[in-house]
């Protein structure tokens, strides 16, 4: 069943402002919260649906991306990163992620099925590491070191963020639960501890390398392997290779965007590259064979025909970029062809061509000779008959 557009499930405009849809958020999620609705598989659905669409178009980067793609922005690990090194937002929405989206925007009044118990182990946040590379390079492909500043475990308390020799104690506000009851009058409202910060546990003793969090700052230095034929554009993900997850949580995964520096001689599209050959009027002319560069930085023979004129393509079969994950296929390249008039002649030389002009005849440049007929033909129409024509 394809899921519905998320501005259709929120009931808003595709230009609405975050103030309109957050307020519609607010309205549905409080109209279908399982709280209200107990037992009601439908509206807990509508719960889940409302919480997906509002945790993309609450957020500028994964709007533009939504408006942009669709849902398909966010299928097959599909997403936003967050500028250099920036969080992700890559993975998919679970139940607990609504829920949280629900107590950020009305507090712990709602939390489902009496609240939520102690918080679990987080997972780290994905990374983004923008990366550029030559033509040259994304055709042969590339193993090359990257240094990216994350977070990691800390090593001399294990990550639990207690000091060696001390331990992790249990929250004595919520009693380990993360979270504790209030009633006021008929209703019971439950929020998170403020001592433990939903976590049932405290550091008695912070670790000195980490303050108590677990986690410290450090620049790593990883290998990338770039495939041959990757594009502009293109990403590579490196599981479990974003910061460290908290309280001993799954680290995040780190996404390398491929950018491709443009080249002096080559365009790319796709497979194929294409580039343009000066070539002499002569060799034009007469025809005759050049040499073309190639990406791999040889040189490939190709036979210009008599009579060729600026514009023409020749392919080169076989001589474009890899293609990617295609076992050593390539596609294509084009050269156009560029004639070049001569410069700075010498007297000898321009006797020669006026000698050359004198002695051409009809035929050797019809497309000129076309382009007057039709020139001439439109002068007499405009002039028309009676009107006094210049003598030649």
């Amino acid at each position: 069943m394809s899921k519905r557009d998320f501005y259709e499930v929120l009931g808003v405009k595709r230009d609405a402002d975050a103030g309109a849809i957050k307020s519609a958020y607010r309205k549905l999620a409080m109209q279908h919260h399982p709280d209200r609705n107990p037992g009601d598989a439908a509206a807990e659905a509508s719960f889940k649906e409302v919480g997906e669409a509002y945790s993309i178009l609450s957020d500028a980067d994964k709007r533009a991306a939504y408006d942009r793609l669709g849902h398909a922005a966010f299928q097959n690990g599909g997403g936003n990163g967050q500028g250099p090194f920036g969080g992700g937002g890559f993975g998919g929405h679970g139940a607990a992620d609504f829920a949280d989206i629900f107590e950020q925007v009305f507090g712990d009044a709602f939390a489902r099925g009496g609240g939520r118990r102690r918080a679990g182990p987080a997972r780290g946040a994905d990374l983004r590491y923008d990366l550029e590379i030559t033509l040259e390079e994304a055709f042969t492909g590339k193993d090359t070191a990257i240094k990216v500043p994350t977070t990691v475990n800390c090593e001399r308390c294990d990550a639990t963020g207690a000091e060696p020799g001390t331990s992790v104690k249990t929250c004595e506000t919520c009693q380990g639960a993360g979270q504790i009851r209030r009633t006021q009058g008929f209703f019971t409202m439950q929020q998170t501890c403020p001592t433990c910060g939903g976590r049932g546990q405290y550091v008695e003793t912070p670790c000195q390398a980490c303050d108590g969090v677990g986690r410290v700052r450090k620049t790593r230095e990883l290998k990338v392997q770039i495939p041959a034929g990757v594009e502009d554009g293109m990403r590579i993900r490196l599981a479990g290779e974003g910061e460290a997850g908290g309280r001993g949580g799954p680290p995040g995964d780190l996404y390398i965007f491929i950018s491709i520096r443009p080249h002096d001689i080559f365009e790319r599209d796709g497979p194929n590259l294409y580039c343009r050959a000066t070539v002499p009027m002569v060799a034009a002319a007469l025809g005759g064979d050049i040499q073309a560069p190639t990406i791999e930085g040889g040189r490939a023979e190709m036979h210009i025909p008599s009579g060729s004129q600026t514009g023409r393509r020749m392919r080169l079969k076989g001589k474009g970029m890899s293609k990617l994950k295609a076992g050593g296929a390539r596609g294509d390249m084009y050269v156009e062809l560029f004639v070049e008039t001569p410069r700075n002649l010498c007297d000898r030389q321009k006797e020669l061509l006026k000698e050359f002009c004198e002695l051409s005849g009809e035929g050797c440049n019809p497309d000129s000779d076309g382009f007057f007929r039709k020139v001439k033909r439109f002068w007499d129409d405009v002039r028309g008959d009676d009107e006094p024509r210049a003598s030649a």
